[in-house]
């Protein structure tokens, strides 16, 4: 009975939930790739599970970082809160894209310099300190989890557009394709590790954004919209959909806007799975050149996004019902709003399957990343430089890819009944890493000054301001404290209101550089082998291709030459 019930609220309405056998073939035949390209990459050291030996060039780099980047939250949450919020939904593209400017121009070139095979590597060598490791490395593992909800959410419910209302025993069709798409995912990761999973990354990429590109044009061009540029052609459909998704601020605050996109930038400089992607090549040239490919090739997403949206909309509107008002149209059609409009427009059903195909690509993708991030902080950076120095190859593949598993299995049983929509249960993870990472690497980067007792004071406070509105606003959803939470399934609405879950960096990255500064000035500085390895971050000496700045620093003794990149 309550699988029933779950389902009944997931399920989207209008949505055609039935078996597709064309559809059900490509989707099948695609997903049995992935596993046999993990086969052909399957690694048996930490070098290939951790970085992929820093041998990714900077196009197939560019494509990870867009396989990576463009997740359900990209492919199919995007659209659905553009489609839903309308200005406000703009937010999530100017912060999940300015980010990449801030990496380009600050991080990227820097990070490969430094040279560590993840992100809490980066902070325990950095800040010379075991405590601000174990922090990162939790930081990580829970940025990994809340991040992968919304993946999984998005896999359930294209799913069932796919195979139908098929469900295992004591769950429902939705829930179903949890577990089965879950499965798969943490099936050819524990195969492949770093190396696999950016070859796979590369193929979902041209997966996804085909199906993307051609389920726009398709949809625009045979419903009158667009002829040759959708991507601006939609602008004259603007007025006929209501102020809801045309005016600012409409839905949301001008506050609410500005803090969702501040924490979307930050949160972007400092997501784990992002950052991983600079160790994995061979130089800092290729760093940076591979960021300027995966925005490239973000864009040709994001660009087309608010087309779809507002496409979708007003075929929803035509077919369906009211968008905007009681009840309108609810999150579960929003999520899909992408498939749905495929399937509103009478398109082959095959077609409307290669769209939603896409979907399931970019859901596994980002997952594929954020498991090999979230594995690593625990194998590498927990059980290798804490727990076991001695590790064996072997035994730190082992752990990785039981910690893999146990993601897998933690993101599963969240996601059989998501509290938010796919976007938001997002943009929980982006607000954490900014509030907890993103400082961290930027001063560890850039002020040489920043010693290990700032580091921990500062991630200390992120945690404690980004933990806050997770529990006024998140965890009822989950029935914690929910006897406590007003009718609006919130603890405090004020606190609701300018700490906002889906915002909260706005308030803690100032306050989490404040902390940092002011305790690193008032105690001892870092030792002056670590100053030189940030200097060594921004020398115009070229470095080889598994050196690191340590390495620099300690065959020189140098630091090599200081100089602004």
């Amino acid at each position: 009975m309550t699988g029933l019930l779950l389902q009944s609220g997931l399920l989207p309405e209008g949505l055609n939930v039935s078996f597709k056998l064309v559809p059900a073939i490509m989707v099948t035949a695609m997903l049995l790739l992935f596993l046999a390209i993990g086969y052909a990459f399957k690694v048996a050291d930490a070098e290939g599970m951790w970085v992929g030996g820093r041998s990714i060039g900077n196009v197939e780099n560019g494509m990870a970082i867009g396989a990576n980047w463009m997740s359900a939250a990209s492919y199919l949450g995007m659209a659905a809160l553009i489609a839903l919020s309308g200005f406000y939904g703009l937010a999530f593209i100017v912060g999940w894209s300015a980010g990449y400017f801030i990496l380009l121009i600050f991080m990227a070139a820097q990070m490969r310099r430094f040279g560590k095979y993840t992100a809490p590597d980066f902070v325990g060598d950095r800040f010379n300190s075991d405590g601000a490791r174990a922090i990162a490395a939790v930081t990580t593992f829970l940025i990994g989890f809340v991040y992968a909800i919304g993946q999984a959410r998005g896999m359930g419910l294209v799913g069932v557009y796919i195979f139908g209302d098929i469900g295992i025993p004591g769950l429902s069709g939705y829930q179903s394709m949890v577990v089965a798409m879950m499965a798969i995912t943490v099936g050819y990761l524990t195969l492949s590790g770093m190396l696999g999973a950016t070859k796979n990354m590369a193929v979902q990429y041209v997966i996804l954004i085909i199906a993307f590109l051609a389920g726009l044009y398709a949809v625009g061009f045979t419903q009158g919209y667009s002829t040759v540029l959708p991507q601006i052609e939609y602008g004259a459909l603007i007025s006929q959909l209501g102020s809801e998704f045309s005016e600012p601020f409409v839905n949301e605050s001008y506050y609410l806007w500005i803090a969702t996109a501040f924490s979307l930038v930050v949160g972007t400089c400092g997501l784990p799975h992002v950052l991983v992607r600079f160790y994995t090549v061979e130089s800092e040239r290729t760093a940076r050149w591979s960021t300027v490919w995966g925005l490239g090739f973000i864009l040709l997403l994001y660009l087309s996004a608010p087309a779809f949206a507002a496409f979708g909309t007003d075929l929803y509107a035509k077919n369906i019902g009211a968008v905007y008002g009681d009840p309108g149209m609810t999150s579960a059609a929003g999520d899909v709003i992408v498939v749905l409009a495929a399937q509103l427009a009478n398109l082959p059903t095959w077609f409307v399957g290669l769209v939603a195909a896409g979907g399931i690509a970019a859901a596994i993708a980002t997952t594929a990343g954020l498991f090999i991030a979230g594995s690593s902080a625990i194998a590498h950076d927990i059980y290798v430089n804490i727990i076991n120095e001695d590790a064996t190859q072997r035994q730190q593949v082992l752990v990785g890819r039981l910690s893999i598993v146990s993601l897998g299995v933690f993101t599963t049983l969240a996601a059989l009944d998501p509290a938010a929509p796919i976007a938001a249960l997002v943009s929980y993870a982006f607000s954490l890493a900014g509030a907890v990472l993103f400082p961290m690497f930027f001063l560890g980067l850039w002020w040489e000054n920043t010693n290990r007792q700032g580091a921990l004071a500062g991630m200390t406070t992120g945690l404690l301001i980004w933990f806050t509105p997770i529990v006024n606003e998140v965890l009822p959803s989950y029935g914690l404290f929910a006897g406590a939470a007003g009718a609006d399934g919130v603890l405090s609405p004020v606190l609701a209101q300018w700490l906002p879950a889906i915002g909260s960096a706005l308030v803690a990255v100032p306050i989490v550089f404040a902390v940092t500064i002011g305790v690193s000035l008032v105690t001892d500085e870092p030792p002056l082998e670590t100053k030189r390895m940030v200097r060594q971050c921004h020398s115009p000496e070229p470095m080889g291709q598994q050196q690191t700045a340590e390495d620099v620093v300690g065959n020189d003794g140098s630091g090599g030459t200081p100089a602004d990149d």
